[in-house]
């Protein structure tokens, strides 16, 4: 028994959320959430492994 009817079933086109991207598309900003996170940790880290602030710690302030 053959089905006559064809079910043409397409899944919709996902763009690469990890493709790198210029101007303002959603990757862009995914790559900047990214590096924002990773700035803030190694101030963060700075700040507990010196004792001193981040402005301190490269002599800003």
């Amino acid at each position: 028994m053959q089905n006559t009817t064809a079910t043409n079933i397409n899944a919709p086109v996902m763009q690469d959320r990890n493709a790198w991207r210029w101007g303002f598309t959603p990757q862009a900003e995914i790559w900047n959430g990214r590096l924002a996170m990773i700035g803030f940790l190694a101030a963060a880290l700075i700040e507990i492994f010196s004792g001193k602030g981040f402005l301190h710690f490269w002599g800003i302030f």
